[in-house]
């Protein structure tokens, strides 16, 4: 016979079944079976609450620290992207000294020094030794760093990978001495645990010392800490970098100007970025007017914006902010997203600038073309952004395989994550065959390109806490296309006009074989002297006559428009410049018995002379023509 199951028996199953599942969880059995609180107690027991310290200590892979390769280069980045900071906050030129030195097989100390402001002694144990500690987390404006994890992350790495203390040098001014710490975290407690602290003597006026040792392994190549630091120089050129590799070989990245970039301030939230618990937060406990609450927390809200946005969302202006309820809180944020509110400031940006990134690409590469283009303020969440592109063609940029990408945020460099980044699949929704280059089926174009984005803003939306690569942000991706679309425009034109000059000097070499032949041939009949053909060619081409005339030299413009460049012209250890205009059809004679003759700022296609002409790229698609 079946068993009738009855509620009680159905009680009891759940009691035993439930008795031997707490069994397995806990490795014992209960003493008591319905009602028993015994199970809970027991899992209470075992919870605890995990500092931030012992959680990134068990996922360092999170923090950049996934590989051996990239270690290395990531605690660079964090020392450098501090050193910048501070230098940039206190208005110094960086002068930053990074030296890697094998230490063992697979461990190398990583030394990183600035000339910054130092850090006071007070805070130096707080900066290095704990996770989440810093000055910019509540700050809305641009800052490579932001969570206060990057550098005390280094620590912790050194630590556990190494077991060695991190040792840091720091130093305020110049009359008083440097301290010295030697430091691990306590990762229980998310906190220092200094070892060594004492004063020592320093030769640097200021400035901050680190010193750690990290298992890694150091490689050449594109993602290394060479390239990293080279990278970093183009979009800081403000700063000097000395890098001294494992082989004792040293490398200086020297500034491109002396100018130091404007420096952000800070700003207020925006409305467009505030969400509904942010909201209430904000207004927790303030005892102002809602008005004024509007006005005096907000960016871009003025008394008659505040008025209007009270009236929309059914609130009394005079009401006491801190008294809103999560009903009133929720007509508010619609009532930011339908009132028209100004975009947030851009104040709190710091772009590099066209003829900035152009001075640092020059300054590391040699190319044939240079664009820079940058974009108006836009914004995301209600954080203001700025995009910057440059697009560099030929010179020593690689011929072969598909376009380098560099790609920077807040003026750091992106090297890991290429293809998750948003820059990437901006820059392949392009179609390059548009702008004079190849490109297979949904991918990166071919050819020697190389195409630099930079991203600046008060919140980078970085895909994780490692910050390679910036998230899909719709607002960000139509930035990045347009302004690397202005960049392919550029591109476009400057190869049609290369072309157009390159069959120009085709034309005019088989011109000029044919005419010295016709020219001897004639004067032979004639029996006259051969004439000089350069002005018939100059006439025939279209071109700018250069050549010397006994002791003078002769400029004729045979082209239909004008012509402008420098003329430089040397005789015996003399030089002089000249800047010439040339209308159409215009002659002038220089009195000067030049030895030595060149011309800056016309192609040379546009140029026909007597004399031998060489060329050199100056990095912006036109030559310098010389005339020996």
């Amino acid at each position: 016979m079946g068993t009738e199951v009855t509620n009680d028996n159905r009680t009891n199953i759940s009691t035993v079944s439930t008795a031997k599942s707490a069994k397995n969880r806990l490795g014992s059995t209960p003493t008591k079976q319905a009602g028993d609180t015994s199970i809970a107690v027991e899992l209470a027991k075992k919870q605890r609450e995990i500092s931030v310290a012992e959680f990134f200590e068990k996922n360092k892979h999170i923090l950049g620290f996934d590989s051996l390769q990239r270690s290395i280069i990531t605690c660079v980045k964090e020392a450098v992207d501090n050193s910048l900071d501070a230098c940039e906050e206190a208005c110094i030129l960086p002068d930053i000294f990074v030296e890697i030195n094998r230490v063992d097989k697979d461990a190398y100390g990583v030394i990183v020094e600035d000339n910054g402001p130092g850090i006071v002694k007070e805070q130096v144990s707080k900066v290095f030794g704990k996770l989440l500690y810093g000055s910019r987390f509540h700050v809305l404006r641009q800052s490579r760093g932001q969570q206060g994890i990057g550098i005390s992350a280094c620590v912790l790495y050194a630590q556990i990978t190494t077991g060695k203390p991190v040792k840091i040098i720091s130093k305020t001014a110049a009359d008083r001495p440097a301290c010295y710490f030697e430091l691990l975290i306590d990762t229980r407690k998310n906190d220092a645990k200094v070892l060594v602290k004492k004063d020592i003597p320093w030769n640097r006026p200021r400035g901050t010392r680190v010193e750690m040792e990290v298992k890694g392994t150091y490689i050449q190549g594109k993602k290394s800490v060479g390239e990293y630091l080279k990278s970093t120089s183009i979009v800081n050129p403000h700063a000097k970098i000395t890098f001294i590799d494992p082989d004792g070989k040293e490398t200086v990245f020297d500034r491109a100007t002396d100018v130091m970039p404007v420096l952000p301030e800070e700003i207020k939230p925006h409305p467009s970025g505030i969400e509904l618990g942010m909201l209430l937060k904000m207004a927790d406990g303030y005892k102002d007017s809602m008005v004024n609450f509007l006005c005096n927390e907000f960016a871009r809200i003025g008394r008659k914006t505040a008025d209007e946005l009270c009236r929309v969302a059914n609130l009394d202006p005079s009401a006491r902010a801190g008294d809103m309820s999560r009903e009133q809180a929720k007509s508010l944020i619609e009532a930011f997203k339908s009132v028209k509110i100004i975009a947030p400031p851009k104040v709190c940006l710091s772009p590099i600038g066209e003829e900035l990134i152009s001075r640092g690409l020059r300054k590391e590469y040699k190319t044939d073309f240079v664009s820079v283009v940058k974009r108006e303020a836009s914004v995301h969440s209600g954080h203001p952004f700025i995009v910057e592109a440059a697009l560099a063609y030929g010179g020593n940029v690689p011929r072969e395989g598909r376009i380098d990408i560099m790609r920077f945020a807040n003026r750091v460099p992106l090297l890991y994550q290429q293809g998750g980044c948003a820059i990437t699949h901006a820059i392949s929704r392009i179609n390059w065959k548009n702008y004079g280059l190849e490109q297979p089926q949904e991918g990166l174009p071919v050819g020697p390109v190389m195409v630099i984005v930079h991203v600046a803003s008060t919140n980078v939306p970085f895909t994780s806490e490692s910050k390679d690569a910036i998230a899909d942000i719709p607002a960000i991706l139509d930035e990045i296309e347009l302004a690397v679309r202005d960049t392919a425009r550029d591109l476009k034109n400057f190869l049609s006009r290369r072309k157009n000059l390159e069959r120009r000097k085709e034309k005019e070499e088989i011109i000029k074989r044919l005419l010295p032949q016709l020219a001897e041939k004639t004067a032979s009949i004639l029996k006259r002297e051969k004439p000089d053909i350069d002005p018939v060619v100059a006439n025939i081409m279209g071109n700018v006559l250069i050549q010397k005339k006994g002791a003078g030299i002769r400029l004729k413009n045979f082209s239909d428009a004008e012509q402008k460049f420098k003329l430089r012209a040397t005789s015996h250890k003399i030089e002089k410049n000249w800047d010439i205009s040339l209308a159409p059809g215009e002659e002038q004679l220089i009195k000067f018995p030049a030895e030595k003759i060149s011309v800056e700022g016309i192609n040379e296609e546009m140029i026909t002379g007597t004399c031998v002409v060489s060329e050199t790229a100056d990095g912006d698609g036109e030559k310098e023509v010389k005339i020996q």
